[in-house]
């Protein structure tokens, strides 16, 4: 499979990535939410929309990172594994329901943002939305222009 627009020859594609990188990095840097818990939402959101290019990316860049080829393994099945705590479960969650809110009337239930708050202050919240929000985006940018997986190295995109 190849791209349907070529990044070096549509000058908008890296402009916009760019604007995408640096409000990408707003929720790395600011500290307030493990970083393995972010790519644990990246992670579930590629899987939901079925980016292969970040479903690859994120199962790298965790495996760089030290996390275990369990828990990368099973975020698909997160609700039946032993291997997350409460509070990445919450995260977990709501990225379900951010992700697939348009199967839901309600969008994101207030049991699923009682639950995140049980574990997260609103800092922390405003991250977590933030980080769903970013990933979902880049999802339907890669999906759309049918971005191959398989080229990927480990902090690539920094």
């Amino acid at each position: 499979m190849s791209m349907r627009l070529d990044p070096t020859q549509v000058e908008t594609l890296p402009k916009l990535w760019k604007a995408f990188s640096s409000a990408g990095n707003l929720m790395r840097t600011q500290e307030l939410v493990p970083q393995s818990t972010l790519e644990l939402v990246n992670l579930r959101a590629s899987q939901i929309n079925g980016c292969g290019y970040c479903v690859d990316m994120h199962t790298i860049d965790m495996a760089h990172a030290g996390e275990t080829a369990q828990r990368i393994a099973m975020v698909a099945a997160w609700r039946e594994a032993p291997y997350f705590t409460d509070a990445e479960r919450a995260a977990l969650l709501l990225a379900e329901e951010a992700t697939r809110i348009a199967d839901a009337a309600t969008g994101v239930s207030d049991e699923v943002w009682d639950e995140v708050r049980r574990f997260y202050d609103e800092e922390q919240a405003a991250i977590l939305v933030g980080q769903i929000a970013m990933i979902n985006a880049w999802n339907r940018f890669n999906v759309t222009l049918q971005s191959p997986a398989g080229n990927y190295t480990p902090g690539q995109w920094g």
